[in-house]
């Protein structure tokens, strides 16, 4: 009775086993699928950076001590950026005369135009207008080896678009639902992403307006949209505020400049984008100018055959050697 009952068990048992476990062939068992990685990106690790153990006091001469230090560290970087062919983009937003403008300037001052480049584009055309809206930021994402500074970016949708009408409420809305989708993206394409927000106070942005009202070379910097930036302030507040709420994302977290004084925002940018992307020094050796060619019988056209500019200035006797 008892073997009886075992047979039966057994045959209740292999009824459930797949027929190839019954012939005595391996049973093929489906893995679950394997989900993609969460995007790493660099820049993102040092999102919450350690408290400060001191702070440098400045005087103008001691800030432009520092920006050349720091300039020489981004050529370091660049080249850095050339050897691993590393894609970085930089994106600048702020408010109006935040001295967003500023900060790009001295970090480009040093760098080769090759490799480090602005992107500061225009009101979309009418065409453009029917495009996908993220798609002339993509046609100025780098190549490998290059770095991209945005001066505004496709967070004019979240700022000025929002804030004066230019969008409708749906097209803000499907903005804030793709963006943070889009930034992931790009760090999983391997784009280092960082992005900077330049913030001052409503008492420093009035200075640097009248500054440029009264200003014959600043001037051109005040548009129509810059005079409705004041007169709109708590609109641009509350738009901000929304914006951070959406796309502060830990893959791309905003980094935010107390910008009201221009030159302690342009070093403490500087010397954080300098933290966030690890690199070695790559400055080769010192060059040798070689001997310039003799001459071997070429004689020199005539000075009067070519047109010169006009010399209306020249240099005082002995300030010749002087560096400008």
């Amino acid at each position: 009775m008892a073997k009886k009952s075992e047979d039966k068990a057994k045959e209740k048992s292999d009824s459930k086993k797949p027929a190839s476990a019954k012939a005595g062939k391996p049973v093929e068992v489906t893995a679950p699928p394997v989900l993609p990685a969460e995007p790493v990106n660099p820049a993102a690790l040092n999102a919450h950076p350690a408290p400060l153990e001191e702070q440098i006091c400045l005087t103008k001469k001691s800030y432009e001590k520092e920006l050349r230090r720091l300039q020489v560290e981004l050529v370091k970087l660049q080249e850095w950026v050339r050897f691993k062919g590393l894609k970085v983009v930089a994106i600048f937003e702020g408010r109006d005369a935040a001295g967003k403008g500023g900060a790009i300037k001295r970090i480009t001052e040093s760098l080769n135009p090759r490799v480090c480049r602005v992107v500061a584009l225009p009101a979309p055309t009418e065409r453009e207008k029917t495009q996908w809206y993220f798609q002339r930021y993509v046609a100025h994402l780098p190549a490998a080896g290059e770095i991209v500074l945005f001066d505004r970016s496709w967070y004019n949708r979240a700022g000025v678009e929002r804030v004066m009408g230019f969008c409708t409420d749906e097209e803000y809305r499907e903005f804030l639902r793709s963006v943070p989708e889009f930034e992931r993206m790009l760090v999983r394409s391997g784009i280092i992403l960082i992005k900077y927000w330049f913030s001052v106070s409503d008492k420093e942005q009035e200075k640097r307006f009248q500054d440029r009202i009264s200003s014959p070379t600043k001037r051109w910097k005040l548009s129509p949209m810059d005079l409705q930036s004041r007169a709109r302030w708590v609109e641009y507040s509350k738009a901000k505020d929304d914006n951070f709420a959406h796309t502060d994302i830990k893959q791309a977290p905003w980094y935010v400049v107390n910008a009201d004084n221009k030159m302690c925002a342009r070093l403490n940018c500087i010397r954080h984008l300098l933290s966030l992307i690890p690199f070695e020094d790559l400055t080769p050796e010192p060059l040798v100018l070689p001997p310039r060619q003799q001459e071997q019988g070429y004689v020199r056209p005539p000075m009067t055959d070519q047109t010169f500019v006009p010399e209306v200035y020249t240099m005082k006797t002995g300030t010749e050697d002087e560096t400008y």
